[in-house]
């Protein structure tokens, strides 16, 4: 019996110190990416920067294909979990909404994000799967701002307005990449939300 429980105590921070390791590399991923692109970011890159031998990052991403887009995944559901949290009980400011979600092409997220686009416009091995990520972040975003929005997607012209919503706030998110954008982005905020209101009721 004592043997089992040994094995057990053993077993659990293994388990642990495998999640940690794996979390810090996927930190590290979208760090690297967003400083450095591409080019300039390698599993050896990352896994210096995690703390960790370059042999365990390949444990956990047996490519450099697997860590990036892992890495994009990862921040992007954390993104998705935390703007849901920013609103616990549904929003009752439509403007508020509209600043979050334009928030989110702003951070080293997006710029991590971008960096990984680009590289998979030129890499064939990386195309199909940053195209498939990028399709399943797009429509938990969607959905997200449909729900936060209280948009009813069965009137008219509801969807193409919250879609036009999200691709403004990447637009803003790549001109914010070369100049702070701040003053121009609270304007089109302070827009996007009045017409809003006006199509969504």
């Amino acid at each position: 019996m004592g043997g089992v429980n040994t094995v057990e105590r053993e077993r659990v921070p293994k388990q642990d110190r495998s999640r940690a390791t794996r979390q810090r590399l996927l930190q590290a991923a979208v760090a690297c990416l967003a400083d450095h692109g591409w080019a300039g970011s390698t599993v050896l890159v990352v896994a210096e920067r995690a703390g960790v031998s370059r042999g365990a990052a390949q444990h956990h991403f047996p490519t450099r294909e697997d860590l990036f887009t892992a890495a994009v995944e990862y921040v992007a559901e954390e993104r998705s979990t935390a703007l849901r949290a920013l609103f616990p009980h549904g929003a009752a400011d439509r403007r508020a909404v509209v600043a979050a979600l334009v928030d989110l092409y702003t951070g080293p997220l997006f710029r991590a994000a971008l960096h990984l686009w680009v590289a998979a416009s030129n890499e064939e091995q990386l195309r199909p799967r940053v195209t498939e990520l990028e399709a399943r972040v797009g429509r938990e975003t969607h959905r997200i701002a449909v729900d936060l929005l209280r948009a009813d997607e069965r009137r008219p012209g509801v969807r193409e307005t919250v879609q036009g919503l999200l691709d403004m706030a990447r637009g803003l998110g790549l001109a914010n990449l070369l100049t702070d954008d701040a003053a121009r982005r609270e304007r089109v905020v302070a827009q996007w939300a009045a017409l809003l209101e006006e199509t969504l009721g």
